[in-house]
């Protein structure tokens, strides 16, 4: 196990700190972005289309903008140009989603068509509601499927296909071969506050209140859009009630700037729940072949994992479902493609832990199918494939603890008590089993900039453009403060969430975190040396501000990660295809932990969804229309209370010895990764049965009991 080596520090760092801000919030005095009030602010309803193909030939406006209360209509005959030929802050074009209003061309069912703006939301809506629109419709294709022939390869965030050594030739000399396919559906973030924003002119200044994961990231796309100076653009966002990859450049902060511009009053767009459905991306469905090769040993010979996810047809998203396989598992052959489809659906985006979450569960279920095959213990299979450098990249570790959090994991689960056969447990009408998986998730830094102001009272102020999506971020870089500038946390102030405090992290990546602290404590290095030469603090204090683009840029390649081990035991009742999971425990190695107590948070919630994964969400297209089943929180199952068992996360600590100043890894997302995995292996214990596509419905469980020999 690694060595745990810090600096000395005040001691914030490590101990168990409620929420700065959790008073606040439970006192209803936190303000989310919908919350804030404006004087004279007018209010946009989106109106989207009801085709999923085709043109739209008119709308009936004259009505609509003689009912009470009513502004405008934007649409595509008058709304304000906006630029879309531009590199984005993330590398990437912009989504032509964004170019909200520009032409008639509807490219799916839930296209933005209009923005009516009224003096009250319910006049809004009411309006936006009796405007018709007419549409030249055509014939539209959301068929996904994993034989689709106008698949290809793609690179998206990472390249789209890696080969090393013969696959073929490898397969075919190894004593035990997995060749299996696993699915996963599309499915959806559903965090609890929905997508809003606010926009005005204040001052000459397009001034945007929002709810995102990046107030500058939205300020510079903004500017792009509008073709206005980065300065020219600000953009805040105090609270936020999740985000999980999906509070990104939105229709609606476009839409609220169009209108902000055009009636010069502050408008507010907030996204109903269905809309979100439509507009605020999504984790694409995949299919996924997995085929594993191994020694008589159960060493790797070979190991191919192919991905296909779908995009829309106006912009390219790839879910990077192979990412995990190009670190976790070595290979004489080892091949990795990642592959899309063009359809006519809305585009899919970043969902928390993008590729590995759905490519995880692929994977792992594919180790433990390869466990059974070389009459191994799971656990003992991964401990005989772990590698010694990166299996793709070649690059090393900068530490690696996977096999340490198996050995806890463990010992504290009571693996070594494990019948490994299936089927054997029972209890009453519940068969029982246990399953395992191992997760693995990068860690990242992006170059961040960071103010701190010692005052003259004694007190220090933290100025820096993080994002707290409800991870306790802003806890966090309170006791990071506090440590470097070796004072108590009572001392510090932190203020986030504000694009005039320079460039920052995204929120996003597990990476947000990690970037700021660096940036905090490279100011916080810097101002305690100018303290040590000031004989008094002037009227107005001492300010510094740190960049660390360049030391960010300097960090030598590595694989860097987190890692897990994830355990399940899950009870099945053949009968009724009811699948409790009873127990989880989850072990990771996610570096140095600011907050033992909104990190075990974050880490289970993780492991919640990798329930809700595993059992419940799954959102189903209608192949007549290209819409969703129920684009709902009724509709589109999440697992509630009832569904979630008693969950334990907990961690070895380690601090990587490499150049890292900071030491932290990131936790957001790591609790997902595997858990899926855990459960569909638990399920195979208790029953004998393999299911590859998730959910693991009832249907689906009374199905393969129907095909049981047995039945």
């Amino acid at each position: 196990m690694t060595t745990v080596t810090t600096a000395k520090a005040a001691g914030a760092v490590g101990t168990a700190h409620t929420r700065v801000e959790g008073r606040d919030k439970v006192t209803g005095a936190a303000r989310y972005a919908a919350d804030i009030p404006f004087a004279e602010l007018a209010h946009g309803w989106l109106v989207l289309s009801t085709v999923a193909q085709g043109r739209i030939r008119s709308l009936q406006t004259e009505s609509v903008l003689a009912m009470p209360g009513v502004l405008s209509v934007l649409h595509h005959h008058n709304a304000p140009h906006v630029e879309t030929d531009y590199i984005g802050a993330l590398g990437v074009p912009p989504d032509p989603t964004l170019a909200l209003f520009q032409h008639d061309r509807v490219p799916y069912l839930g296209w933005p068509v209009a923005l009516v703006v009224a003096e009250t939301p319910e006049q809004a809506r009411e309006a936006a509601e009796a405007l018709v629109v007419h549409y030249d419709q055509e014939p539209h294709d959301i068929a996904f499927a994993a034989d689709r022939p106008d698949a290809y390869a793609a690179d998206g965030i990472m390249p789209g296909v890696v080969r090393k050594g013969d696959l073929e030739a490898e397969l075919a000399a190894s004593a035990a071969v997995v060749d299996t396919e696993y699915s996963t559906p599309e499915e959806h973030h559903s965090m609890m506050e929905p997508h809003a924003a606010t926009a005005r002119w204040e001052d000459g200044r397009l001034d945007l209140v929002d709810s995102n994961q990046g107030a500058t990231w939205i300020a510079g796309e903004l500017a792009h859009l509008f073709s206005l100076d980065p300065a020219a653009v600000r953009v805040r966002s105090d609270h936020v009630g999740g985000g999980f990859g999906s509070k990104g450049v939105r229709a609606h902060q476009v839409a609220a700037a169009m209108a902000a511009t055009v009636l010069q009053r502050p408008v507010r767009v907030v996204m109903t729940r269905r809309q979100m459905f439509s507009l605020a991306g999504y984790r694409s469905p995949t299919a996924q072949r997995v085929r594993l090769g191994a020694d008589a040993d159960g060493r790797l010979r070979a190991l191919e994992h192919r991905s296909l996810s779908l995009t829309s047809r106006v912009f390219e998203f790839v879910e990077p479902s192979t990412s995990a396989a190009r670190v976790m598992y070595d290979a004489a052959a080892h091949h990795t493609a990642n592959e899309v489809v063009r359809l006519d659906v809305p585009t899919p985006t970043f969902m928390r832990a993008p590729g590995e979450a759905p490519g995880s569960f692929a994977l792992e279920s594919a180790i433990d199918e390869l466990a059974e095959k070389c009459g191994l213990d799971p656990i003992e299979l991964r401990v005989r494939n772990e590698p010694e450098q990166g299996p793709v990249s070649g690059e090393p570790f900068t530490d690696r603890d996977l096999l340490d959090c198996f050995r806890v994991g463990a010992r504290r689960f009571g693996w070594a008590d494990r019948d490994p056969r299936p089927g054997r447990r029972r209890e009453g009408r519940w068969l029982l089993g246990t399953g395992t998986a191992a997760a693995s998730f990068p860690s990242r830094a992006l170059p961040s900039s960071a103010t701190l102001t010692a005052e003259a009272d004694g007190s220090f102020t933290v100025r820096i453009a993080a994002s707290d999506v409800g991870t306790g971020a802003r806890t966090a870089l309170t006791l990071i403060a506090a440590d470097a500038l070796q004072v108590p946390a009572d001392r510090v102030r932190v203020h986030i969430g504000d694009s005039d405090f320079g460039p920052a992290s995204i929120a996003g990546g597990s990476m947000g975190t990690r970037s700021w602290a660096w940036a905090i404590m490279a100011a916080a290095r810097e101002l305690r040396e100018r303290l040590a030469l000031s004989a008094a603090l002037p009227p107005e204090g001492i300010t510094v501000r740190s960049n660390t683009a360049e030391a960010v840029g300097s960090l030598a390649p590595t694989e860097a990660h987190s890692y897990g081990a994830q355990f399940a035991e899950v009870a099945v009742d053949t009968s009724t295809g009811e699948v409790r999971v009873r127990r989880m425990l989850g072990i990771f190695s996610a570096g140095r932990i600011v907050n033992p107590l909104t990190a075990r948070s974050q880490l289970v919630g993780g492991m919640v969804w990798g329930v809700s994964m595993a059992l419940h969400e799954e959102a189903v297209r209608d192949r007549a229309t290209g819409g969703l089943y129920g684009p709902d929180l009724a509709g589109y199952h999440v697992a509630t209370h009832a569904d979630v068992p008693h969950i334990e996360a907990d961690w070895i600590e380690g601090i990587d010895e490499t150049d890292d100043p900071v030491g932290i890894k990131g936790i957001g997302e790591i609790g997902i990764v595997g858990a899926a995995a855990a459960v569909a292996n638990a399920v195979w214990h208790a029953t004998g049965v393999r299911h590859r596509s998730l959910p693991i419905r009832p249907d689906r469980i009374l199905a393969a009991a129907a095909e049981a020999p047995d039945a």
